[in-house]
């Protein structure tokens, strides 16, 4: 038996699972559309499973992403650093959306 999740359960889920913090409203948007479009894409249904979504799934500041990764973003204006960052995501790992103060990306 399946259950349709709209974009308020997918919230719903991450409260009651004690993870609301992990992603902000913007990044949750993001990553709940990236898997509503995975599954139209490969036509399979994704169970909704919110521990496994933080442990694949990370959403960061752009500074933070900087720092974490020991970019070299010197002399660059924040359009510049966001394109740096988004390629440097695409390269490295997989990017899937991005919110107005940073990034939301598989976790490996």
């Amino acid at each position: 038996m399946k259950t349709t999740v709209n974009f308020s359960n997918f919230c719903d889920a991450f409260h009651k699972a004690g993870r609301d913090n992990n992603f902000s409203y913007d990044g949750k948007r993001a990553l709940f559309d990236y898997l509503e479009e995975m599954e139209q894409s490969t036509g399979e249904e994704l169970e909704l499973d919110v521990i496994a979504l933080c442990c694949d799934f990370a959403e960061n500041h752009t500074d933070d992403i900087v720092t974490g990764h020991d970019i070299d973003t010197t002399d660059m204006d924040d359009d510049e650093k966001r394109e740096a960052l988004r390629e440097y995501l695409q390269t490295n790992t997989f990017l899937v959306g991005e919110t107005p103060t940073g990034f939301i990306y598989a976790a490996f």
